[in-house]
């Protein structure tokens, strides 16, 4: 009788796991759907040609070979990593209504989604320590930020944020499904998902909060500190000129920060708190804008406000 129970249990738990799930879109826009895909469709292309184009330059102009533009190639590669997870996906919703995505290729989705975006945050704090390593301790730069410690940093962002979001996938997978299988939603977010579960998913929001707070709270911190340094070193320059041209260093990567972490702190904190006034499909166009902005933006802004990179194009053509 106890063996015949765990098997039924063990049927009763895999008949309520679907095989896969329907992403609606932007529910309530849907006759929009095609006008909405213009301006994505329109961004991706930016952040792919903008990145891959500043990973090659980078790469190939000897100029550019140090440690503040090798951070910047990370952060390249994360973000034309991150929005291709979800835009290609988006598109064919949009564009071919093809809403169905597999069960596990959902949770591979949501996996890569978040753990990109914790990447993110953590490659634009190692940017901020690089910017304070810089002004404050400039005759050490070269020496502390040497290739491997780079790459050492690198991997340690990488590897934190894999173990942060691993647990994501084992709590959504533990849920049970038999309210359907519709996610109102372009892709598949870890709280869409598990809102769409019968089962208690309290542990997925507490979690969830947890690992943004962890990974978020602590990179801003980080960031915050690297500033307050910076601005006293500035502040006590001599030269009101060279204060100037050492904080003028840091525009680009205050830009990318603001970019960043405005929209994602309204989607995590919206979406547990007091988001109910917000209509969906508000919070839906908000985080696709929170994934395709960074993406679109930083090229534009690091090619702009830097005079190395504006030469290396000219050189490049």
């Amino acid at each position: 009788n106890a063996l015949l129970s765990v098997i039924m249990s063990g049927a009763n738990s895999s008949s309520l796991t679907p095989g896969f799930f329907i992403l609606n879109g932007i529910p309530g826009l849907e006759t929009a759907h095609i006008w909405i895909s213009l301006p994505f469709c329109f961004m991706y292309i930016i952040a792919v040609v903008g990145n891959c184009g500043l990973i090659y330059l980078i790469s190939h102009e000897e100029a550019l070979h140090r440690p503040r533009y090798y951070f910047l190639v990370l952060l390249s590669f994360t973000d034309v990593t991150s929005c291709t997870t979800t835009v290609p996906n988006m598109l064919c919703i949009f564009w071919f209504n093809l809403k169905e995505i597999d069960f596990n290729t959902c949770l591979a989705q949501m996996f890569f989604v978040h753990m990109l975006t914790g990447m993110e945050s953590g490659v634009l704090m190692l940017m901020a320590l690089d910017r304070y390593l810089a002004i404050c301790y400039p005759l050490r730069y070269a020496t502390i930020l040497t290739n491997p410690v780079i790459a050492k940093a690198g991997l340690a962002t990488f590897l934190r944020s894999v173990i942060f979001i691993m647990p994501f996938t084992f709590l959504t997978k533990r849920l049970q499904y038999c309210q359907g299988n519709f996610i109102p939603h372009t892709y598949c977010d870890h709280m869409s998902v598990a809102k769409v579960s019968c089962g208690n998913y309290k542990a997925n929001a507490i979690y969830g909060l947890l690992a943004a707070l962890l990974i978020g709270g602590f990179d801003m911190c980080c960031i915050s500190v690297s500033y307050t340094m910076i601005l006293k070193t500035v502040v006590s320059l001599s030269s009101a000129d060279a204060g100037h041209k050492a904080f003028s260093t840091c525009t680009s990567h205050i830009c990318a920060i603001v970019i960043t972490y405005v929209p994602a702190l309204f989607t995590i904190f919206t979406h547990r708190f007091g988001g109910q006034n917000i209509p969906h499909h508000v919070h839906i166009i908000i985080a696709n804008l929170y994934l395709m902005l960074p993406p679109t933006l930083n090229p534009i802004v690091y090619g702009v406000k830097t005079k190395q990179i504006q030469e290396g194009v000219m050189k490049l053509f």
